[in-house]
């Protein structure tokens, strides 16, 4: 078993706070157990001696010395009177104490002072410890002597050493417990890290259809959540890598093809006439554009997915810039006999963004109208929505979009009708284009279509309010 496994970390580390709290908590109790029973001894042995001292009015009445043995006999406690200069006047039985012998005069100056003394005393001879409680025995005003009440601690040590042994056990019990506790607790929480470790090691090695089966609305439940969502976009990035390379693949090498073709024909001079020639030297130019169109057109695209494409923001009449693409536009449509509109509201304001990058998005939109539309009109309209936007709407009546393939027209190499975009000269990259550019302008691009009636693209940018910061 490793040692370095999450589960032994885990639990280890529970283990080591449950004896942090365990271990404080036993000595905290011991000592209340501990504290509690002498304070017990030393309060009852205090309310003796108290009582004892109240009742002797004389220290030298041997009867009443007498009568108080006797009585200490009966309290099971131990006890011995002193007169005013320290002599042991009566004894119950400490064998260190004997009558007639005196005890330091500190003690008795002590208690003649402070009227009473709370101490530990062990017996020189039979080694025994006891709880003092001394108290002075006054006669009318002037001290006489003292009366001292002893209880051995050996019943006390006794009771504290059950107590510790009953707190050793349950502490045996308790951290057995713990221990079976925590192993449960850790491979519950350690066995959703190992299988979402498992499946990332899947996902590594290319098994992108790896899923992570946790349900739970915590932490734990979102990372697995998060492992699968990663697994669904690896899969799709895969997908769209393979894709992009044939994709491209096939776009290169269709003018590759013409050109290196038409390139041979004028090489082996297989020609009839000069205007044959000509021919096969205009379709060269064409593919060659063609191919250097699509390269700037990845070029870009590749630039603006990655951050490093720079827009020259400013003031933009949005109207003078479609004014501008529709003139440039107008000859297209005309040569298809269909209508060009643009309407636009009055005293529209202007939009903060790149002139250049509007302009190629209404071309690259009115372009794309024309190639799918072979009779009927093309209209831009401009307008202002109440949110302080401004919307751009290009609609046609062209062949329209199947509703299945709306989500998709935005993607980099997505045709609807592959072979006529390939007729016109498209590579699929103009839509996924015009989508980045309009992101990249804080703006939102929305797109309806019908089959057979028609395609309508709405875009929305901010206008500019007050002074452009």
């Amino acid at each position: 078993m490793s040692w370095n496994r999450i589960e032994i970390k885990l639990g280890g580390s529970i283990l080591m706070l449950f004896l942090v709290v365990l271990l404080p908590l036993g000595f905290v109790i011991d000592q209340i157990f501990t504290g509690f029973y002498y304070t017990q001894a030393k309060s009852e042995i205090g309310h003796l001696s108290t009582r004892y001292a109240n009742y002797i009015h004389s220290v030298e009445d041997e009867e009443i010395l007498t009568m108080f043995e006797q009585l200490a006999n009966l309290t099971h406690t131990e006890l011995y009177i002193i007169n005013k200069n320290g002599e042991i006047l009566a004894n119950s039985g400490i064998p260190g104490l004997p009558k007639g012998t005196s005890i330091d005069q500190e003690t008795v100056e002590a208690l003649a002072l402070n009227h009473s003394l709370t101490e530990e005393y062990e017996d020189p001879v039979s080694h025994q410890r006891f709880v003092v409680s001394g108290k002075a025995v006054f006669s009318n005003i002037s001290f006489e002597g003292g009366v001292f009440v002893l209880s051995s601690v050996a019943e006390i040590d006794q009771s504290i050493y059950k107590i510790r042994q009953l707190l050793i056990l349950s502490g045996i019990g308790a951290f057995f417990l713990a221990v079976g506790f925590t192993f449960i607790v850790s491979w519950k929480l350690s066995q959703p890290l190992v299988k979402m470790e498992n499946a990332t090691r899947k996902i590594s090695k290319g098994e992108l259809d790896t899923k992570v089966n946790i349900q739970s609305n915590d932490e734990i439940g979102f990372l697995a959540s998060a492992i699968n969502d990663l697994s669904v976009e690896l899969k799709r990035y895969r997908d769209n890598r393979q894709e992009f390379f044939a994709n491209i693949s096939h776009e290169l090498r269709t003018p590759i093809t013409y050109l290196d073709g038409y390139a041979n024909l004028l090489k082996e001079g297989l020609y009839q006439s000069e205007e044959e020639k000509q021919q096969y030297v205009t379709i060269i130019q064409q593919e060659s554009k063609r191919l250097i169109q699509l390269i700037n057109d990845l070029f870009n695209l590749a630039k603006m997915e990655e951050g490093r494409f720079e827009l020259n923001f400013e003031e933009v009449n949005i109207v003078e810039a479609a004014e501008n693409v529709v003139s440039k536009i107008v000859l297209k449509a005309t040569q298809k006999n269909l209508s060009l509109y643009l309407e636009a509201e009055d005293d529209l304001p202007s939009v903060y963004g790149d002139g250049l990058r509007i302009e190629q998005v209404f071309i690259n939109l009115l372009e794309n109208s024309i190639h799918y539309t072979e009779q009927g009109f093309i209209r831009l309209r401009i307008s202002m929505k109440a949110n302080d936007t401004a919307a751009i709407i290009v609609e046609d009546t062209g062949i329209g979009i199947p509703e299945e393939e709306l989500s998709q027209i935005f993607e980099r190499f997505h045709r609807v009708e592959k072979s006529r975009s390939r007729n016109h000269g498209g590579s699929g990259l103009g839509l996924a284009i015009v989508k980045k550019l309009v992101e990249l302008q804080k703006g939102e691009i929305r797109v309806t279509s019908k089959v057979g009636k028609g395609t309508r693209f709405e875009i929305l940018l901010p206008v500019i309010k007050g002074e452009i910061q």
